[in-house]
């Protein structure tokens, strides 16, 4: 299957692959710890030392073990996000469109509502509201904020995926095998199951895919505003931690912010991908 690929495909599933080994053995690999700082090599660019690799920033932190590192973070909220996003609002929108009535009517209208509101702007609303102390003193813990920006995206993520569960479903609801289950009396959680449930995930992993991509630049941008990660923890919180470095020494700030941008391309075409084939599929049908 990899070798039908076009090439720009190959290459996304290669990018991704290889910031899931990251994510998988960074913590493994014989890297400087991303809090270390040399004080003899701030500022070094790329490739001029193999202590630093891809050089360091004007901290003298390490910019490629930085970057190993935070493919974690940045890699898990996207996928606990997404993942947990698309469990509840596959679920509701099924069952809304398959049920329709009523709870459908509710169900399409508190969509609507929360897309409404721009994901950054509920996001950072949500961070700033659950993951602030009163007392500017003192330090909120990164497992708090970590936790409130992964429930706060997840909401965002909801009714996106949500909608989309609900609209497959309602081109498949009425398709000849389920009318030809319903009168054999199959019961409807077995039908939504068996029959409903296969048919609409494909269009959930082209989305989904796309949405990984949108929660990682949500992330990062969370922490340019001073409410994400801190301490440069993810690829987010690093760009925020060098973003006045541009001047002095550029590289520190064109390196992890052209990994997350490789990310999220490749991020972009798989789903892209994934839809092409979803559209053919469902044109033979």
């Amino acid at each position: 299957m990899f070798k039908q690929l076009d090439l720009f495909t190959k290459l996304s599933v290669s990018w991704l692959t290889l910031v899931l080994l990251m994510v998988v053995f960074g913590p493994l690999l014989p890297l400087a710890s991303p809090t270390d700082f040399d004080l003899m090599a701030m500022g070094q660019g790329a490739f001029k030392s193999w202590n630093h690799v891809l050089g360091t920033d004007m901290n003298g932190y390490d910019l490629l073990s930085n970057v190993v590192k935070g493919a974690r973070p940045s890699v898990l909220i996207s996928l606990i996000s997404v993942g947990v996003g698309a469990f509840f609002g596959s679920a509701i929108g099924i069952i809304a469109a398959y049920k329709r009535g009523k709870f459908d009517y509710v169900v399409s209208t508190l969509f609507n509502v929360v897309l409404s509101v721009p994901n950054l702007v509920l996001s950072l609303a949500l961070v700033a509201v659950l993951a602030t102390n009163p007392d500017p003193n003192i330090m909120v813990p990164t497992s708090r904020r970590i936790f409130v920006i992964i429930i706060s995206l997840t909401i965002v993520i909801i009714p996106i995926l949500g909608r989309i569960a609900r609209g497959a479903t309602l081109t498949w609801a009425n398709r000849d095998f389920i009318v030809a289950a319903r009168s054999m009396g199959m019961k409807d959680s077995k039908i939504i199951l068996k029959h409903v449930v296969p048919n609409v995930m494909p269009a959930i992993y082209a989305v989904g895919f796309l949405a990984i991509g949108v929660v990682i630049v949500v992330e990062g941008s969370l922490s340019l505003l001073g409410v994400g990660i801190v301490d440069g923890v993810s690829w987010g919180s690093m760009i925020a931690r060098v973003r006045g470095d541009l001047e002095y020494a550029p590289h520190s700030m064109i390196i992890p912010v052209t990994v997350l941008a490789l990310t999220v391309i490749s991020c972009n075409q798989i789903g892209d991908v994934l839809r092409n084939r979803l559209d053919s599929r469902e044109g033979r049908l």
